[in-house]
C-alpha cells in the first residue's frame, strides 16, 4: 500500500513521460525509480499518462536497488539517483559514460582519450566524490559487471563504461556511499546499477543519429534496431546497435594546435632538432640556419630561440598531431530470453556482447629520438664529446611529413568482451518463499597495436647518420665525436619505416559466479507491516593476464650496453587468479508505521596466493516518517574494497618517462611561475621507473555513514538533501614519479619535514647521480611500488529538487535541480604523517569542490524539448597546483564552468520520433588560465576539462507496428 502522500508525490513526479522522468535524478527515490526489471515503464523509460495521485492506492512489491527485499515503498534509508533512457535521449547523453560522468556526483578528477598518453587512453570511468576509480561497484541487471583487462594509471584493474550500448539501457541507478554489506568488495563510493531493457511496446524499434562537431572532427553514426516477442511461455528480445566516431585531432581546436599564447610567457617552439651540453647549455650547428627544414610540419619549422638556453630548430604547431578523442567503432548485440516453466518457476538468459576498435596517437611528444636511451645505462642519456669538453645530448622529433602522416601510424585497441547469465527464480509453491539461482560469466579480451620505434635499426641509422662510431668510455660516459651537421636533415619516410613497427599486447580477464538467493517479503507481522528476509550464498573465481610482445620485455647489448628492445617503451606483464565466496543476509523490519529498521551484513573470503583474506561488513538503515509528507533517514556501515589482481600480482614491470627535477630546480632559484626558466637537464630529466604487485596487500576498508531527508510538501513537489561521510583505512596505491620529485623540493625548502616519512620516502625511492656543489646529482632512477596507505576521509553533502506541473492544453513542465558538495577530504600517506587537506592543498587534487546541474523541460502529446545545465564548481590553476598554495602571485583559482546542452523531439505519428540535439551549446571552452607558460601543449587540465566544443546530433526512430 502506499502509506504517505510522499510516496504518492513522488510517483506522480516520477510518471510524466519521457522528458519528466527526469524529476527522479535528484531525489534520491527508489520505488518505481529503482525498480529492477519487473517495473512497468515503458519502452522510452515513462509512461505517458498522468495518474490521479488521490486513486494510486496500491503498489506491487518490487526489488530496489540498494535492498535484495521486494518492498512497496518508494523512499528508504538509501538515496537512489536514477537516469532514465528518457532522460539520456533529452539532455543529450551520447554514451553511458557521458551520463554517469555529467551527474554531480562525479566530481573528480579522471583520466580518459584526451590523455592518449596513458595507459588506458580508450577506456571510459569517473570518481564519485573525488575517492579513486576503483572504488564504485558497477553492476549490470544487479550482476556484477566484469573488469578490464587494461590498467588505470598503468596499476589498477577498473571498470570500463565505453563498452554498453546507450540504446539497450532501461535506466542507471547509482546509490552514493558505502554498499558492501549488500554487494561486496569495491562499493564503498557508490554503486552503480546499469538495467538494460527487457520488453518493448509493440513491434521492432529502429534508431538512427548522425552527429557532428562545429568546430571539425568527431563526426559520428549510429543505428540500433530491437524487437521482443513472445511465443506461449517464451519471451524473446533482440538488440544490436553500431556506432564510428572520426577522431578530434589537437590540431581541430585552437587552444591545443601550438603551444599556448596567452600564458605567463610566449608560447615557445618544440625542440625538434636540439644539441644540448650538461653544462654549456645549447648548442647550434646547422649552417643552415634550418633553412633546410622549413617544409617540414607543413611549413612551419624554422630557428628558435629559448630565453636564457640559446638557438634551435622547431615548431610552434607540434602539438597538434595528437588525438584528443578515439578513432572509435563499436558493435553491441545483446538479447533476454525467458521461459515460463510453470506459475513458480521462470528460467532466464541474457547476453551482451561487445566489440569495439579504437585508434589513437600520441603524437610528435612521443615520436622522438635522442641518445637518452641508447647511453641511459652509462650516462643517464649524455655522452662524452672530447671537441667540446663536455657532456651532450642530441635530440630531435619527427614530423608529419617523415612519418608519413600521424593518421597512418595510429595505435589500435580492440576489445572483445561479453556477459552471459544463466538463471531460474521463482516461489516455493504457495509459500512467501522466493528463490533464484543463476550463474553469471564475464569474458574481456584485450588487444593493444602500440606504435613503437625498434632500439638498433633506429640507433644504427643514426650511428651512421649522425652519431659515428662509439670511441670508448671517459669516466663511464661513452665517447662520440658526432657529425652534428647531419643532425639537421630530415629523414625519408623509407627510413622512418625501417626503424618503426608495432608491437602486440594481449590481456584479457574473466569471472565466474554462481549465486543462490532466498527472500522472504512476509516473513512475519509487525506493527508497521510485514518483515522481509534476504539471504544470499555466492562463490565463483576471477582472473587476470597482462600479457606484453615479448620484445618489451627484452633487452639487447647495444655498444656494451644493455638497452630495451623496444626504444622509450614498456610493458606490465602479470597473472593472477583467484577463488572467493560470500554470504549475506538483509532484515527489513517495519517496527511502527512511521519507522522501519534495515539492518544487513556480509562475509567474505578470497583466496588468494595460497593465503585467506577475509572481510565482514554490516550496514544499519533506518527511515522515520514523523508525518505523511516527510522521510528522515540514516544509515551506518562498514565497507571495503579486496587489493586488486594486478595489486596483488603484476610483475615487476620498468618504464621509462621524464620528470621535472625540482630540487635542483629550486636550488637554481628555479619554481612556480619561473619553473619554465630552469635550466636543463633539470627541467625534464629522463629516467627509469619501475613498479609490480604486492600480494601481501590488505584489503582497503571503510567506516560509512549517511544521514538525511526527503520531503513532498505537495503532490507534484520533493525535496532531498543527505550528508555522507567515509572513512577509509590501509588504502591502496602506487607512488607518482612526479609526485616524490615535487616532495623532495617541499622537504628541502622545509614546507614539509624533513624527518617525515613522507620525505624519507621521497628521497629512498629516487636513484641519483654523482652531485655537483649545492646540487643533487641528476635522477638516474624512480621506484613507484604499491603500498596501503594510511587514511583518506571524505565528507560530502548531496541536495535536489524536483518539480511538475500541468499548464493545461499547452503540456507540462517539469524542472529537476540536483547538487553535490565537498565539506572534506583527506589524505595520510603514513601514519606518522599529518592529513593533507586535498580541498586547499591543490598540488594533491584538482577535483571540483561542487558540482550543479539542472533541466526543464516542456512537452505535450507532439513536442517535448529540455534545457539541461552543468556548472562544474572552480578549480585550481596551474600554479596553485604546482606551487600547492593560493598565496603565491599568479596563484589563484579558475571560474566555474558551465556547459549548456539542448533537444527537441518532434512526434508526427505514433511510430516516428525526430530529434535534434546540440551538446556544449553555446561552444563554452574550458576557463582560461593564464598561469600556464609559453611550453604548454595543453594549457588546461585535461582530467577536468576538454575542448570538443559544440556537438550536434539528428536522430530519428521510428516504431513498427504502432
Amino acid at each position: 500500500m502506499l502509506k504517505t502522500k510522499l510516496a504518492a508525490a513522488v510517483l506522480v513526479a516520477l510518471s510524466f513521460g519521457p522528458c519528466a522522468a527526469f524529476a527522479h535524478d535528484a531525489t534520491g527515490q527508489a520505488g518505481m525509480a529503482g525498480m529492477q526489471q519487473d517495473a512497468t515503464q515503458s519502452a522510452d523509460g515513462g509512461n505517458h499518462q498522468t495518474p490521479d495521485s488521490t486513486k494510486a492506492k496500491k503498489l506491487e512489491a518490487v526489488t530496489v536497488t540498494g535492498s535484495l527485499i521486494p518492498q512497496t515503498e518508494i523512499e528508504t534509508a538509501t538515496p537512489i539517483t536514477t537516469i532514465t533512457a528518457a532522460d539520456i535521449k533529452a539532455r543529450g547523453f551520447t554514451t553511458v559514460a557521458e551520463a554517469l560522468q555529467q551527474s554531480s556526483f562525479a566530481t573528480g578528477s579522471v583520466q580518459g582519450s584526451q590523455f592518449s598518453a596513458g595507459f588506458t587512453p580508450t577506456a571510459q570511468t569517473l570518481s564519485m566524490f573525488g575517492m579513486p576509480v576503483g572504488f564504485v561497484k558497477y553492476l549490470i541487471d544487479g550482476r556484477p559487471m566484469g573488469n578490464f583487462p587494461g590498467l588505470y594509471n598503468g596499476s589498477d584493474i577498473f571498470n570500463n563504461l565505453s563498452g554498453i550500448p546507450t540504446e539497450m539501457v532501461e535506466r542507471i541507478e547509482i546509490l552514493p556511499g558505502g554498499q558492501s554489506s549488500l554487494y561486496g568488495s569495491d562499493a564503498i563510493a557508490g554503486v552503480v546499477n546499469i538495467i538494460l531493457k527487457k520488453h518493448l511496446d509493440g513491434g521492432p524499434v529502429v534508431d538512427a543519429r548522425y552527429g557532428w562537431h562545429s568546430d571539425g572532427g568527431g563526426a559520428s553514426r549510429r543505428i540500433s534496431v530491437a524487437d521482443s516477442f513472445s511465443a506461449g511461455r517464451f519471451n524473446l528480445l533482440v538488440g544490436g546497435q553500431y556506432e564510428s566516431t572520426q577522431p578530434i585531432w589537437r590540431r581541430d581546436r585552437d587552444l591545443t594546435a601550438h603551444y599556448y599564447t596567452h600564458g605567463t610567457s610566449p608560447a615557445v617552439a618544440s625542440r625538434d632538432y636540439l644539441v644540448l651540453g650538461y653544462f654549456t647549455g645549447y648548442h647550434f650547428f646547422d649552417p643552415d640556419n634550418c633553412s633546410g627544414l622549413t617544409d617540414q610540419w607543413y611549413g612551419n619549422e624554422g630557428k628558435r630561440h629559448r630565453a636564457g638556453k640559446g638557438d634551435y630548430c622547431g615548431s610552434f604547431t607540434s602539438p597538434g598531431y595528437a588525438t584528443l578523442t578515439t578513432d572509435n567503432k563499436q558493435a553491441n548485440f545483446y538479447t533476454h530470453a525467458t521461459f515460463d516453466v510453470n506459475d513458480n518457476l521462470q528460467l532466464y538468459g541474457d547476453l551482451l556482447y561487445n566489440y569495439q576498435e579504437q585508434k589513437y596517437t600520441n603524437g610528435a611528444d612521443y615520436t622522438w629520438w635522442g641518445t637518452n636511451v641508447v647511453t641511459a645505462a652509462a650516462g643517464g642519456g649524455y655522452f662524452w664529446d672530447p671537441r667540446i669538453g663536455d657532456y651532450m645530448l642530441v635530440q630531435r622529433n619527427f614530423s608529419p611529413e617523415e612519418v608519413g602522416g600521424y593518421k597512418n601510424i595510429m595505435s589500435k585497441d580492440t576489445e572483445n568482451s561479453y556477459m552471459l547469465t544463466l538463471g531460474a527464480k521463482g516461489t516455493f509453491g504457495q509459500s512467501t518463499w522466493d528463490y533464484e539461482l543463476s550463474f553469471m560469466h564475464s569474458d574481456d579480451k584485450l588487444k593493444s597495436r602500440v606504435f613503437q620505434r625498434f632500439t638498433k635499426p633506429i640507433e644504427d641509422y643514426f650511428a651512421s647518420h649522425v652519431m659515428g662510431p662509439q670511441m670508448g668510455t671517459y669516466y663511464g660516459y661513452p665517447v662520440f665525436q658526432p657529425d652534428y651537421e647531419a643532425l639537421y636533415h630530415p629523414v625519408s619516410n623509407a627510413d622512418f619505416r625501417a626503424f618503426t613497427g608495432y608491437t602486440e599486447d594481449n590481456a584479457k580477464t574473466w569471472d565466474n559466479l554462481l549465486r543462490a538467493q532466498l527472500t522472504n517479503g512476509s516473513l512475519f507481522s509487525l506493527p508497521g507491516g510485514d518483515a522481509g528476509i534476504a539471504m544470499v550464498l555466492e562463490g565463483g573465481n576471477e582472473g587476470w593476464n597482462s600479457t606484453p610482445d615479448p620484445r618489451l620485455l627484452q633487452d639487447i647489448n647495444y655498444n656494451g650496453n644493455q638497452v630495451p628492445y623496444v626504444w622509450g617503451w614498456s610493458a606490465t606483464p602479470g597473472a593472477g587468479h583467484r577463488s572467493r565466496y560470500a554470504a549475506t543476509t538483509e532484515l527489513r523490519l517495519p517496527v511502527l508505521s512511521q519507522l522501519t529498521l534495515d539492518v544487513s551484513g556480509r562475509y567474505d573470503s578470497y583466496n588468494v596466493a595460497s593465503s585467506r583474506v577475509s572481510h565482514k561488513t554490516y550496514n544499519f538503515g533506518i527511515e522515520y516518517r514523523p508525518f505523511e509528507t516527510l522521510l528522515l533517514r540514516g544509515r551506518y556501515g562498514t565497507a571495503f574494497k579486496v587489493p586488486t589482481l594486478s595489486d596483488e600480482f603484476q610483475g615487476p614491470s620498468g618504464y621509462y618517462s621524464s620528470v621535472t627535477d625540482y630540487l635542483n630546480c629550486g636550488r637554481l632559484g628555479f619554481s612556480g611561475a619561473n619553473i619554465d626558466q630552469c635550466p636543463t637537464p633539470y627541467d625534464n630529466e629522463q629516467f627509469n621507473g619501475q613498479t609490480s604487485g604486492n600480494p601481501t596487500l590488505r584489503p582497503i576498508t571503510a567506516k560509512v555513514w549517511t544521514y538525511g531527508f526527503v520531503w513532498a510538501p505537495i503532490p507534484k513537489l520533493s525535496f532531498n538533501v543527505d550528508y555522507l561521510h567515509w572513512d577509509i583505512s590501509n588504502e591502496v596505491a602506487k607512488v607518482s614519479a612526479d609526485q616524490l620529485s615535487n616532495t623532495q623540493y617541499l622537504c628541502d625548502i622545509g614546507t614539509l619535514d624533513m624527518n617525515s616519512t613522507t620525505c624519507s620516502m621521497a628521497f629512498s625511492l629516487i636513484t641519483r647521480g654523482p652531485g655537483q656543489g649545492n646540487l643533487l646529482g641528476h635522477i638516474i632512477s624512480i621506484a613507484t611500488p604499491k603500498q596501503n596507505v594510511a587514511n583518506e576521509k571524505v565528507n560530502a553533502l548531496t541536495a535536489g529538487m524536483s518539480y511538475v506541473q500541468d499548464i493545461g492544453r499547452f503540456g507540462q513542465l517539469a524542472l529537476n535541480l540536483s547538487y553535490s558538495d565537498m565539506f572534506k577530504h583527506t589524505y595520510q600517506d603514513y601514519p606518522t604523517d599529518e592529513p593533507v587537506d586535498l580541498l586547499r592543498h591543490p598540488y594533491w587534487s584538482t577535483d571540483f569542490k561542487s558540482k550543479t546541474n539542472g533541466s526543464i523541460t516542456w512537452s505535450n502529446v507532439k513536442w517535448s524539448t529540455t534545457l539541461y545545465a552543468n556548472r562544474f564548481g572552480s578549480t585550481p590553476n596551474y600554479l596553485a597546483s604546482s606551487l600547492d598554495n593560493y598565496t603565491s602571485p599568479g596563484t589563484g583559482r579558475l571560474g566555474p564552468w558551465t556547459l549548456y546542452n539542448a533537444s527537441l523531439t518532434f512526434k508526427p505519428t505514433r511510430a516516428l520520433g525526430l530529434s535534434l540535439m546540440v551538446n556544449n551549446l553555446f561552444n563554452r571552452m574550458p576557463p582560461r588560465d593564464t598561469s600556464y607558460s609559453g611550453l604548454s601543449a595543453e594549457p588546461y587540465n585535461i582530467f577536468n576539462y576538454n575542448v570538443f566544443g559544440r556537438a550536434i546530433y539528428v536522430e530519428a526512430s521510428y516504431k513498427f507496428g504502432q
